[in-house]
């Protein structure tokens, strides 16, 4: 199976809460960084807890998935109730059919506004498809 196929998989099976079949798309000793909150989750066990103990209210949309050779770049949004948005860009490495490690950047979609200095070049609003 392809990396892209494994993440979307993983994917997936988060988002129809399907904990066995995310385990199965982790390595055993994977580790996960968060760089937001300086958090590292280490071990198939302690990823899954993490999705599933996750306050409920909450969907998935995969947006893209990228080969990017030695490693795989997802982005999702992650919708939860009286939250708010969330984006997410995954950068994760998949060897053997598993994910073995990854880095996560979440952020409040629209959490931040840019620099005033920045207005006269830019504008605000969604990509066009």
């Amino acid at each position: 199976m392809e990396s892209t196929e494994i993440v979307r998989r993983y994917w997936s099976s988060v988002w129809s809460r399907d904990w066995a079949a995310v385990g199965r798309t982790l390595a055993q000793d994977v580790m996960v960084f968060w760089p937001v909150t300086r958090e590292v989750i280490r071990g198939r066990d302690d990823m899954v807890a993490v999705n599933s103990e996750r306050p409920n209210g909450w969907s998935i949309d995969v947006l893209e998935v990228y080969d990017a050779g030695e490693v795989v770049v997802s982005e999702v949004q992650v919708p939860q109730e009286d939250v708010g948005i969330f984006r997410v860009v995954s950068i994760w490495t998949v060897s053997d059919g598993v994910i073995t490690s990854g880095r996560e950047y979440w952020t409040l979609y629209g959490g931040e506004e840019g620099p005033d200095w920045r207005r006269k070049y830019t504008s605000i609003g969604d990509l066009p498809s």
